[in-house]
């Protein structure tokens, strides 16, 4: 018996412990937690989406580049529905009843479906017609966001794009939702979480017939929406601008970088497009048209493509000579219309002969450089020409080729310089020698370089052996500083004194007669370059040239690359002092007009 009085204690206890669990759960949820209040009064509210403005970008020198506008997305409430004049509704849309019935069905069977407008991006016009007359059509409602807007056509690629959220950005993100817009290249892509800004929500009172009665309880819910942070980028906008009119008529690019800072002063990529293409209710349809255009528009060349740098890169095997103290300033060798040694021959232009290093830099000699880059491939110091090949690798990593720089853009390819084990496995291991790959001597051959890789290095040659990050952003607002790493110099492995003889070479290259680029020297300005060639095997040669300016001073330092131009004088030299006249003088001197006129006039949009 005693057994039995001591189970009904037991039992008892439990449900008195079960009881007491549920009434503080009853009183957490009524009481305390409000938001299962507004779920159970959901019948009488309707709650919306307050879209921030996405965040400004302002050039260099304050010009605004990107802003917004206000657009208007049409949205529907199912549990709010009514009967409608359909036909008045659809007329004033400018679609068709089945397109409205479809998009009922798919927003009623699926719930999610709510937060993805019925209609996106609605023309003022059309928004003014429908919200005047929005009490005749109960369950729809307008949601209010910003576009993209742009004054002037220049600046795509690095400015990039906008677009809607994938399934896959929802899953991993849980601050977007469906039909949420998200950068999706360039500064748009990179500076997202800045530019984004914070949503917020507003909660509406809603009668039986599904008209707005005001805030509910007085607002006390509701979250203001907080403006992305505008931005301000390196690039200079009319720079810019006349870069891309220069290459209007052109495949290649154009780079320009502040030396001192790393700064980017253009980042010119053609062909271009105009960054309002991709806005709007036609972005798709326009991304459609750009992507299937054969000459790439939507490919940015200034950090994407690879090139060989040509006769550019002898500044660097110079460089590396020097370090290695295989050569001096002062060694000299034949030059016979090329260089032959073992059945292996390499053409070279008319010029005097014999040069020493400053002479050869100005002639663009490939005899020399081939005798060059033989010597540090041959160096004694080191056990085989494998070695000595890692080693002269190393050197021009520590340029920053081979690898990405580091730019504040998205998808930046690294060039190629291959291994020692690449020719390993293409010749077999101890059997290939300098010879074997003398090409490299003069920027032929496996090596690739982006424009970005080599308007850098013409940044390091002006500094003298160092260089900051290249990047494209310059000031967030509120934020005091926006990465660190771009301020902190890198310093080549090559001792500052060596470069003396080299920019002296490009000095002497575009300012004393019989110079490579004599012809697009400027009177009041020294600018220091060097041509190059690219050899291409679909067609003619590329075009190329480094140069900064001025030689005492470097407030730029630039690359461009024209596709097809042949010889690195004809196209790249001329545009790139042009660029430099430009962005130094703001202004063409009345002597420099026709260059001006000619590059502008010529088209070699055609050529293969």
């Amino acid at each position: 018996m005693e057994q039995y009085i001591n189970r009904k204690y037991i039992i008892g206890g439990i449900i008195l412990l079960v009881g007491l669990v549920f009434t503080v759960r009853l009183f957490l949820l009524q009481v305390v937690n409000s938001t299962y209040k507004l779920s159970a009064e959901s019948n009488t509210r309707r709650m919306e989406i307050v879209y921030p403005a996405r965040g400004l970008i302002y050039d260099r020198n304050g010009q605004l580049i990107a802003h917004n506008l206000p657009s208007y997305d049409l949205k529907i409430a199912p549990y709010e529905l009514e009967a409608f004049d359909s036909a008045e509704f659809c007329e004033i849309l400018q679609i068709d009843i089945q397109t409205l019935r479809e998009g009922i069905k798919r927003v009623i069977n699926n719930q999610n479906e709510r937060f993805n407008p019925f209609i996106k991006q609605l023309s003022s016009e059309t928004f003014g017609k429908l919200k005047e007359k929005q009490f005749k059509f109960p369950g729809f409602y307008f949601s209010i966001r910003t576009l993209r807007e742009y004054d002037r056509e220049i600046a795509s690629h690095l400015l990039g794009y906008v677009g809607e959220v994938d399934s896959g950005i929802i899953l991993n993100n849980p601050y977007y939702e469906l039909a949420d817009y998200i950068g999706v290249s360039g500064i748009e892509y990179s500076y997202e979480e800045h530019l984004k800004g914070e949503k917020g929500r507003k909660y509406k009172l809603i009668d039986v017939h599904g008209r707005e009665q005001g805030s509910y309880k007085d607002g006390r819910f509701d979250t203001d929406a907080k403006p992305g942070s505008n931005i301000t980028i390196t690039i200079d906008a009319d720079l810019q601008e006349y870069g891309e009119k220069l290459m209007r008529n052109y495949v290649g690019s154009i780079v320009a970088i502040e030396p001192g800072t790393g700064e980017i002063l253009t980042l010119v990529s053609a062909p271009s497009y105009n960054p309002s293409l991709l806005v709007g209710r036609e972005r798709e349809e326009n991304y459609n048209k750009l992507k299937n255009d054969t000459l790439e528009p939507l490919f940015n060349h200034s950090i994407q493509a690879l090139y060989p740098p040509g006769s550019t890169f002898k500044t660097v095997n110079a460089l590396i000579a020097l370090q290695e103290e295989v050569i001096s300033n002062r060694t000299t060798y034949n030059c016979i219309r090329g260089y032959y040694a073992r059945g292996v021959s390499v053409a070279c232009h008319s010029h005097p002969s014999p040069l020493d290093l400053l002479h050869s830099i100005q002639y663009s000699c490939n005899a020399y450089f081939c005798n060059v880059y033989r010597k540090i491939m041959e160096d004694p110091d080191f056990e085989s020409v494998e070695k000595a090949y890692n080693n002269w690798r190393e050197h021009l990593r520590s340029f920053g080729f081979a690898e990405p720089l580091g730019i504040d853009l998205p998808y930046e390819k690294g060039g190629f310089i291959p291994k020692s084990d690449y020719y390993d496995r293409y010749y077999g291991q101890n059997r290939w020698k300098a010879l074997t790959i003398i090409s490299m001597a003069i920027g032929q051959g496996e090596v690739l370089t982006t424009p970005l890789q080599l308007a850098n290095f013409a940044a390091i040659i002006s500094n003298k052996g160092y260089y900051f990050t290249p990047h494209i952003v310059r000031g967030i607002e509120g934020i005091d500083s926006i990465n660190s790493a771009f301020a902190v110099p890198h310093v080549v492995s090559i001792d500052s004194s060596y470069f003396n003889v080299v920019i002296d070479g490009m000095d002497m290259a575009v300012n004393v007669s019989g110079g490579t680029a004599t012809w697009v020297r400027h009177r009041d300005i020294t600018i220091c370059g060097k041509t190059g060639t690219a050899e291409n095997p679909h067609g003619e040669d590329h075009s190329v040239f480094m140069a900064f300016a001025p030689k005492d001073d470097p407030q730029i330092a630039i690359s461009v690359y024209v596709e097809h131009g042949k010889w690195g004088s004809s196209y790249a030299a001329p545009i790139a002092s042009l660029m430099i006249e430009k962005y130094l003088t703001d202004t063409i001197a009345p002597y420099h007009k026709w260059i001006e006129k000619r590059m502008l006039e010529r088209n070699l949009l055609n050529v293969q």
